[in-house]
């Protein structure tokens, strides 16, 4: 079996050209806390939304005796708690790797999601219930007026936080960001429910405050499932999208003096990116020549991930690399 030697690449420690890698690592660092800064305002404007929102909506229920009015209240309750513990979460996410958590904090995103999503599961079956209750006697609604005036505040309030959350996320990529927002997104159509229920029920048809929760416990299901499936993903370390792995394959093998690559592996934590992979080298040049090699290649793959952790693997040639090449070329097309 051929020897190997392995050369490490990280893109927030280690490059070729010192003065490079102080001026990129400096505007990382820049670009990173400007990020964190983001993050930070959207989960406090969150919370600062949901806790507004609760308040109103508690007085309206109490008023009107709605159930879809309850089920916007319950919703809005759910986006309270999720964007404290989102709060929470992307505190420790954004807190530097350390000698105890060296891949850093990301998962605490991810961690964050499956609360949200356990939560909003739980609280769509109560709201189920409800509805079924409301439908089976139903009851006529009373301050209607108040009810809509409230459901359109809340509308104006959530898309005001929508957009901004929109902003934050496209900057940061940040998944607990993305589901905190899923709430508030639910909260515009909810709250347009709440608003055709009350029309509908002060016109007569009592079974409308029924039907609606009905809808709106369907939604608030749907929303669990979309936030559940991102976070199971990161903690069970999923690839890259196959467009993401196909990218990462071009460039690599784009460098001439890449002479094979194989055990590509990618994941997520958080924000951060994990990328490693085996590359083939001639076997007559210097390991200061295969650094180069390596380097190019990090200097490339960085370029379009440039939050990436890169680690390297460099084999010499053996009988095995066009196989190797060729196996993990079939990986990727039946990804």
């Amino acid at each position: 079996m051929a020897p190997s030697f392995n050369i490490c690449i990280s893109t927030r420690v280690q490059y070729c050209n010192t003065d490079i890698s102080a001026d990129k690592s400096g505007r990382l660092l820049v670009e990173r806390e400007a990020s964190n800064k983001l993050m930070r305002w959207a989960t406090w404007a969150a919370v600062a939304v949901a806790l507004t929102l609760v308040v109103v909506k508690a007085a309206a229920w109490w008023l009107s005796s709605s159930v879809a009015m309850l089920g916007s209240l319950t919703d809005s309750g759910l986006d309270l708690a999720a964007s404290l513990v989102t709060l929470f979460a992307v505190k420790a996410a954004i807190t530097p790797a350390d000698e105890h958590h060296r891949f850093g904090h990301g998962k605490a995103e991810a961690l964050a999601g499956l609360f949200q999503a356990a939560v909003m599961a739980g609280a769509s079956v109560f709201l189920l219930m409800t509805a079924v209750r409301s439908l089976w006697d139903p009851v006529e609604p009373v301050a209607t007026t108040e009810v809509m005036a409230v459901s359109a505040f809340a509308i104006a309030l959530s898309l005001l936080l929508v957009i901004f959350q929109t902003y934050v996320i496209r900057r940061t990529g940040s998944l607990a960001v993305s589901g905190d927002q899923l709430h508030y997104k639910g909260d515009l159509l909810l709250n347009l429910a709440v608003i055709a229920s009350a029309y509908a029920g002060a016109r007569g048809w009592l079974y409308a405050d029924g039907v609606f929760a009905l809808m709106i416990a369907a939604y608030i299901l749907y929303g669990s499932y979309k936030i559940v499936k991102p976070s199971i993903d990161m903690l069970m370390d999923k690839e890259l999208s196959d467009s993401d792995r196909e990218a990462i394959f071009n460039m690599v093998l784009g460098n001439s003096d890449v002479l094979g690559l194989h055990a590509l592996k990618t994941r997520l934590s958080g924000r951060d990116v994990f990328i490693q992979m085996h590359i083939e080298v001639a076997s007559n040049i210097t390991v200061k020549q295969a650094h180069l090699i390596s380097s190019e290649v990090e200097a490339m793959i960085g370029e379009h991930y440039p939050d990436a952790d890169i680690l390297i693997h460099i084999d010499l040639p053996s009988d095995r690399s066009t196989d190797l090449t060729t196996s993990e070329l079939k990986q990727e097309d039946e990804t």
